[in-house]
């Protein structure tokens, strides 16, 4: 049960191409898990399409921009399928993929694909490679370990894809969303259980509580 997400502010900012890759990745993969947020994003994208039918004059496009377009298309529902398709469902639950199609695709694969280097604490991050308005990592956390005490210089969006999380505002299970601004301190902690994986976007660095994790962070790019 998805309880925690997408805004309507990030959704339509999607919807109209205008949040950086990083986000975009972070908002994708939450939308192919949440038939909520994926109906909303539906609506916005119908709003969109009406807009520019009313657009006054031509929109010069270049050869075969029609067909290009009309395969992402294809693929981005595709991919918005999948992970409610009735092979996914029928598998056990140890065998269903633990991350969604549009971040499989991205990494090429499950966990066991990612690149994984350690950050100190048993925790794991794969840091991807994206544009560079913002930044955007898988974080592999054991369970009942706590990530370092934190704020924000901007936003961070962390999107939990296996366990669960809990901070001082509230708990973040399997496809919830935690939505992170500059007035957000907190230290998460995963619970006992499965492992928690999430992936995380941020625009602007964190802004560590304690001089080690502050020490490190310029290594860790975080």
């Amino acid at each position: 049960m998805i309880r925690h997400h997408i805004t309507d502010e990030l959704l339509m900012a999607y919807s109209a191409g205008t949040l950086p890759e990083a986000f975009s990745l972070v908002v994708a993969t939450h939308v192919s898990l949440c038939d909520e947020c994926r109906a909303r994003l539906e609506s916005y994208d119908a709003v969109g399409g009406a807009l520019l039918e009313k657009m006054d004059g031509a929109i010069d496009l270049s050869a075969g921009s029609l067909d290009a377009t009309l395969a992402r298309i294809a693929a981005w529902k595709d991919a918005q399928d999948r992970p409610a398709s009735a092979i996914t469902q029928a598998l056990a639950p140890e065998e269903q993929p633990v991350f969604p199609a549009p971040l499989r695709d991205y990494v090429g694969g499950d966990p066991a694909a990612v690149r994984w280097r350690p950050v100190g604490g048993g925790v794991r991050q794969a840091v991807l490679p994206t544009s560079r308005e913002a930044s955007v990592r898988l974080l592999y956390i054991p369970a009942g370990t706590a990530v370092p005490d934190h704020g924000h210089r901007g936003t961070e969006l962390t999107l939990v894809l296996q366990g669960a999380f809990r901070d001082e505002h509230d708990r973040f299970g399997a496809g919830d969303i935690e939505i992170a601004t500059e007035v957000t301190q907190h230290t998460p902690v995963a619970e006992p259980g499965p492992d928690c994986i999430c992936l995380a976007a941020t625009d602007a660095p964190l802004r560590f509580s304690g001089w080690l994790p502050r020490l490190a962070q310029p290594f860790l790019r975080i």
